[in-house]
């Protein structure tokens, strides 16, 4: 019999929480490095150069991989013999975790939760609650899988309900494309096959959370039905040549997870969910002898690599760029940004249009009059930092807000992360202005480009407040020109061409 302490459980999720944050597991950072290795795509290549810049940064600083430092998901296996010496429930010692874990003072993590979701979406300013899920097994222990799921990846989870007959390949294949590259690849496309719709879903998160080993599997070859569809999907989504970060080459996953359970013999459910670039989770036991506790990993396992924006990069000084200036810039051309510009998310975007659709001014203090707005809920700073981690946010949240600013604010062009829809880009045309687009999943590195930070509106809405940055050499590539034309759409077909394994669908 195992007796679980409550401080002891407590702690464990707390400290789990701080490692994930700023450890990237060791098998991500040996798998994109081999990927980085054999690129051949140069914009790929330098995406996956600065992620793995950025996750050594962290190791060394303990500072979050990205600025989105999730939900935190939580699968516990309680075993019947334990016993608790604890007066909070098991969900109450996960959040009291979180809790602590994301107001650490060292190492704050951004709150990123709201409650009243379909309301007035508030900030519980904790993080908390957690998604947690239980089950009761034989044996005296607590197993414990925690993992810090950024929002991105996660608003591309996808599901059917295919007929028995369907293949998942096809289904598969046709899906990713349309997920786009806001879930920040490469990373790991998690999949669960089986049981009803919600049990497909959880099965594709728990294979979130498996090792990558899809080298080891090719190696040694398929041994069942399930590693042969590995390894067959894994092939064929590289070779939709999608690429890091959308931009087209030769990687977009780093491994294939699949998990299964038997299904009704109508139903054949299927799901997707995809782990970023910021891949953050671990696996623990508590036997009653104490908190767990989380080797430090070696900084001599993160490869070393030096960034350099090549001698083809545009330094570009945003107080003083202008509209004839912006149309010499192509897509996936590389810039290097200094100067002025603010910052907005959702909530600062529906702030904005509600208050210019009332016919409101804005704040005095917001002027986006040939100014760049980047989409950023940084981190809190600590210590002597400017500013928290600070990368880009998923910019087709922001689509439907982009006539509106361009049409009305004097805003000139636009930084964040992955492809724009048809709806902003038509906009982005009509205007003549940009889009520009920052690495997802390296926005410890992002930050030390900001030389200074503050609010200046909007300060309620917490990490979602306007603030202005000054930046210097903060590198940005071009994704959508003044002319409309997308980075995110020419670039897979190129690379899709170039593998040569699936044909090219014109869309």
């Amino acid at each position: 019999m195992a007796l679980i302490h409550q401080d002891d459980f407590i702690q464990s999720i707390a400290d789990s929480l701080q490692f994930i944050s700023y450890y990237h597991p060791l098998d991500f950072i040996q798998a994109l490095n081999t990927a980085y290795q054999k690129e051949q795509s140069p914009a790929a290549k330098d995406a996956m150069a600065q992620i793995l810049i950025n996750s050594r940064l962290c190791a060394e600083g303990h500072r979050p991989i990205c600025q989105d430092t999730g939900i935190v998901t939580v699968f516990l296996k309680i075993g019947m013999e334990v016993q608790w010496a604890a007066d909070m429930s098991v969900t109450d010692m996960v959040n009291e975790g979180v809790r602590r874990a994301y107001n650490h003072p060292d190492n704050i993590l951004r709150a990123s939760i709201l409650k009243d979701p379909a309301g007035k979406r508030i900030n519980t300013q904790d993080n908390t609650p957690a998604v947690v899920h239980m089950e009761v097994v034989m044996g005296n222990t607590v197993d414990i899988e925690i993992a810090a799921k950024g929002g991105g990846s996660e608003a591309k989870a996808k599901f059917v309900m295919l007929n028995p007959s369907d293949s998942i390949v096809d289904w598969v294949l046709k899906t990713v494309p349309t997920m786009g590259a806001g879930w920040c690849p490469p990373g790991i496309l998690g999949i669960g096959i089986g049981g009803t719709a919600e049990k497909a879903m959880l099965l594709a998160k728990q294979a979130c959370m498996g090792s990558i080993d899809i080298q080891e599997l090719i190696a040694r070859g398929p041994t069942n039905a399930l590693e042969e569809l590995r390894l067959e999907l894994y092939d064929k989504v590289n070779a939709l040549g999608i690429g890091a970060q959308g931009l087209g080459g030769l990687t977009t996953v780093l491994d294939i997870k699949i998990n299964d359970y038997p299904t009704h013999a109508a139903n054949k459910p299927v799901a997707i969910i995809p782990n970023c670039a910021a891949t953050r989770h671990v696996h623990f036991i508590l036997d009653g002898s104490g908190p767990a506790v989380f080797k430090t990993p070696r900084l001599e396992d993160w490869p070393t690599i030096v960034w350099d924006a090549g001698i083809t990069a545009r330094r570009v000084n945003l107080d003083t760029v202008t509209s004839a200036e912006v149309a010499t810039w192509k897509p996936g051309e590389t810039l290097l940004l200094s100067g002025t510009m603010l910052t907005g998310r959702d909530a600062a975007h529906k702030r904005i249009v509600d208050m210019l659709e009332r016919g409101e001014s804005l704040p005095k203090s917001v002027d986006f009059t040939n100014k760049f707005i980047y989409y950023v809920g940084p981190v809190d700073p600590v210590r002597d930092e400017v500013v928290g981690p600070a990368g880009p946010t998923t910019a087709t949240r922001m689509d439907k807000f982009t006539e509106t600013m361009l049409a009305k604010t004097g805003l000139l062009g636009m930084i964040g992360k992955a492809e724009r829809g048809q709806e902003a880009i038509d906009a982005i045309k009509k205007h003549q202005a940009i889009y520009l687009m920052a690495v997802g999943g390296a926005a410890y590195l992002v930050s030390k480009a900001i030389r200074k930070a503050r609010i200046i509106a909007f300060e309620d809405l917490g990490m979602e407040a306007i603030h202005e940055f000054v930046v210097e050499d903060m590198p940005v590539t071009v994704a959508v020109d003044s002319q409309g034309l997308s980075i995110h759409q020419i670039a897979p077909k190129i690379w899709q061409s170039k593998i040569g394994k699936i044909p090219v669908v014109e869309v």
